[in-house]
């Protein structure tokens, strides 16, 4: 018995399908790729997330429970007894864990192996306690014993890359300026990338940091039959809310570094499946100017409009599974041959064992789903206005005459909306900024239709330089087909004016970071530590550092920074600690709105801050306001002096308070950082030369001509920007794919036409310059609204960032509009090459039979 005939909608659907195969290729395209980054990508970080977990929890040991301040801050040493009284819990051990930049001494010396650590984290330990929680295998030497002074233990593998042996010494900084600890013994455990640990006596780390009789962490093990919640919630009870608890702490930042790449990698494949479905509707709006016979026909002799809607919806649907099946299949042999090169980097460089992808079945749902999904969507609304195509109004021919009057319809909407979208931008609010620029993509939109052919016609005489008679074809067949170029041209000018924004952004920014540089590193010179985020695994430096740079002939001024942390309606804030007086006689800051030097004084009053621009933004902070800051010593409530940026954390949360607040309320003495102003009559040389000794004797910091030190920053900037240049090619993609499609749909659209000009006597390169010429025409236009649109996307992302306080000048980006003229271009002549190569390759007789 005969199985059930496929519908007449699906029958149609697959002819049209082959019919036009490389349409069909190119949209089908469009969907694997998105599929396949969604499918591979979420399957490689489920491996990753097993491999690191199972490389902590070997370095973790016993540990199941660990108390931190909830300020990053040093903790008493009663808080171990009363972890150790807390029921429940079987052994606990009190630590300092801080990390220690490995800086050289000679920074002209060979700076040993590659891949040797920047850092490593010191972990102070009573050793009898610390044996109670953590496991230390010896592979050579001796453990760590009581009365032991300055001595290290290390993981094997980490001595081999810091080219260190038994006997020998590892220098670290330390507050009082640096520590020689001999190596005693070699653990035969692997150490984790990020977090290399080196043991020392607790005694040793605490003076090494300055902590006197305070740890950082207490680290436990319970009993076998504790509840891990119930113990956990008793500690929490028991120390009040300054105190974090919970497990694995030291490494929970790696699992959840991991953890916001699995959902980035999926919303960059969200994004990469949205691009194709734009791409799909494209497609078959455009398709639907060339089969306006076919679908009259289909009319009149009755066909219902349902039957029209299937069809399109089932060509949809074919070119989804297609699509959906060889992404699957790309993407498994993406994450696979990804694990394949690089299970030997990862053995050898981070000491861990990898195995294949893992593709959980919620990754095969959401990347069937958002494949099949988002290819039906896009075609729903062309399969709708196919549907609604009447038998006279397909057999009309669609000339530019018959659709100019709806298409200025359209246009006067939008000209109504640019005119709208102007009025939001001036009101520079970035909430209707933001809202105004869309309207204003919209209204290009609208307008586009218009003013392709008075725009083909001038851009037009540009490509007949290069095509003499090929140019003046081209641009008859796109004021022929305004609607179909118009909806090229937009294609085009979306993928271009994200560029341009992009670049104007990044121009943007710059420029005001440059400002930021100008006003808060306006000293002569600067001693930091290696890493310019203050508490990145920086060491202080005590009260000795800056009395002998004070002391250093020829120095005129010193102002330092210390950093501590609190937290402001549950929200964490990083506290600068500057001296009112001092810090206003090297640098200043980036004020915002009224905030003025003035704020400095008040500083000098009591408990005033003022808050970085980000913040006050976050927080809603206003001059004036009072705050209610929770401090390690309890809430103190501080009041809002004003709002100004420095450029070191105009990145991060940050308050400024005077240093004597940041002791008397965060227990923070430590510097991190000096500006020191030379006095106008010394010798420079002299001076840097003497401060450079002072220095020397503190490996921790460096010391930089402030002069000198800028124009580092200014090189960083500009070799950064390179990276913005490299991301050109993936924002220009979909534009090319859109271009591609409508490429070779207008060729085969063409068909007929194309044979008769062959059959007069038109040469398969004049044929291939034609569809050429149409391809930079087309580029041209979408070049000109591209450009447009991107500066006044660029501009109102740049006003909108002075609402989350980056205030930063709008920079025209000469430079990025002149790279986006030139990578569309590019795009232009590289989509024309597959329809180029089609119309050239057409059968003369088969075309001028083609319907």
């Amino acid at each position: 018995m005969p199985g059930p005939r496929p519908s007449p909608a699906t029958t149609l659907a697959w002819r049209y399908l082959r019919g036009r195969g490389l349409r069909s290729a190119l949209t089908t395209l469009a969907v694997a790729l998105g599929v396949m980054l969604v499918f591979g990508l979420n399957g490689i970080t489920p491996t990753l997330v097993e491999a690191f977990t199972r490389s902590m929890m070997s370095a973790a040991g016993r540990i199941d429970l660990t108390v931190s301040s909830a300020f990053h801050q040093p903790i008493p040493a009663d808080v171990l007894d009363t972890v150790t009284r807390t029921p429940g819990v079987a052994a606990a051990s009190g630590e300092v864990q801080q990390p220690a930049p490995l800086v050289r001494r000679d920074r002209s010396a060979d700076p040993g192996p590659s891949d040797a650590p920047s850092m490593v984290n010191v972990v102070g330990i009573v050793p009898a306690a610390a044996a109670r929680v953590r496991d230390f295998p010896l592979a050579a030497g001796r453990a760590l014993e009581p009365g032991d002074g300055e001595v290290v233990l290390l993981a094997s593998d980490l001595a081999g890359r810091l080219g260190l042996r038994l006997g020998d010494h590892l220098v670290l900084p330390s507050s009082s300026g640096s520590t020689r600890l001999s190596v005693v013994g070699l653990l035969d455990t692997a150490s984790v990338p990020g977090q290399e640990q080196v043991y020392v006596p607790l005694a040793t780390a605490q003076a090494m940091f300055g902590l006197g009789d305070r740890l950082t962490v207490v680290e436990a093990s319970l009993t076998p039959d504790a509840d891990r919640a119930a113990v956990e919630d008793t500690v929490r009870r028991t120390l009040g809310d300054r105190y974090t608890v919970g497990g694995l702490s030291s490494n929970a930042s790696l699992l959840a570094s991991i953890q916001v790449s699995e959902f980035a990698f999926t919303l960059f494949g969200v994004f990469a499946l949205a691009t194709a479905g734009f791409i799909i509707a494209n497609s078959f709006r455009t398709v639907i100017a060339e089969r306006r016979r076919d679908i009259g026909m289909l009319r009149a002799i009755g066909t219902p409009r349902r039957t029209i809607v299937r069809m399109f919806l089932a060509e949809a649907l074919l070119q989804g599974v297609i699509g959906t099946a060889i992404g699957l299949v790309l993407g498994w042999l993406m994450a696979n041959g990804l694990f394949a090169a690089m299970r030997p980097l990862v053995r050898d460089m981070l000491h861990m064992e990898i195995g294949g992808a893992t593709f959980r079945p919620g990754t095969w749902v959401l990347a069937i789903a958002l494949g099949l999904g988002v290819t039906v969507l896009a075609a729903l609304l062309p399969a709708r206005t196919a549907s609604r195509i009447t038998p006279l109004e397909a057999m009309r021919p669609p000339v530019a005459e018959v659709h100019a009057v709806e298409a200025g319809r359209r246009a006067w909407v939008g000209v109504a909306l640019a005119v709208v979208s102007v009025f939001l931008l001036a009101t520079r609010v970035p909430t209707w900024v933001g809202v105004g620029s869309v309207v204003f993509l919209i209204a290009i939109a609208l307008v586009a239709p218009v003013v392709v052919t008075p725009l083909a016609r001038a851009f037009g005489s540009v490509v007949e330089l290069l095509f003499a008679r090929e140019g003046a074809i081209a641009r008859s067949n796109l004021q022929r087909n305004p609607g179909r170029s118009a909806t090229t041209v937009t294609a085009v000018m979306l993928g271009l004016a994200s560029i341009v924004a992009m670049l104007s952004v990044v121009s943007s920014i710059f420029a005001g970071f440059l400002g930021y540089i100008d006003r808060s590193m306006g000293s002569d010179y600067v001693v930091m530590p290696g890493s310019i985020v203050l508490q990145q695994g920086n060491v202080g430096a005590g009260p000795r550092l800056g009395e002998e740079l004070r002391r250093t002939p020829g120095v005129a001024a010193v102002a330092s920074l210390r950093v501590a942390n609190g937290k402001l309606n549950g929200s964490d804030v990083q506290a600068i600690g500057i001296d009112p007086v001092a810090y206003p006689e090297v640098a200043s800051l980036e004020w915002n709105g009224t905030s003025s030097d003035a704020a400095f004084g008040q500083l000098a009053s009591g408990r005033w801050l003022i808050a970085n621009g980000i913040f006050a933004s976050q927080a809603g902070l206003v001059e004036g306001q009072a705050v209610e800051l929770q401090t390690p010593t309890g809430r103190r409530t501080y009041f809002v002096a004003g709002v100004g940026n420095d450029y070191l954390n105009a990145k991060l949360s940050t308050i400024y308070i005077s240093q004597e607040m940041l002791a008397r309320d965060f227990s923070t003495t430590t510097d991190l950082m000096f500006l020191v102003n030379r006095a106008p009559a010394s010798d420079p040389a002299v001076v840097g030369a003497d401060l450079e000794r002072v220095v020397a004797d503190y490996p921790a910091f460096g010391l930089h001509a402030t002069a000198d030190w800028k124009a580092e920053q200014q090189r960083t900037f500009d070799s950064t920007i390179v990276i913005f240049y490299t991301l050109i090619a993936a924002l220009a993609l979909p534009s090319l794919l859109a271009l591609m499609n409508t490429l070779a749909i207008s060729v085969l659209a063409r068909t007929r036409e194309i044979g008769m000009l062959r059959a007069v006597g038109a040469t398969r390169r004049q044929v291939k310059r034609m569809v050429l010429a149409e391809s930079l025409l087309l580029t041209l236009i979408g070049i000109a609204f591209g450009v447009v649109a991107g500066l006044w996307l660029g501009y109102a992302l740049v006003v909108a960032m002075g609402a989350v306080g980056w205030v930063m000048p709008w920079s025209f980006p000469f430079t990025g509009v002149v790279v986006t003229i030139v990578v569309g271009l590019v795009f232009g002549v590289l989509a024309s090459l597959a329809p180029a190569r089609s119309a050239a390759g057409l059968v003369v007789v088969d075309a001028l039979h083609h319907e």
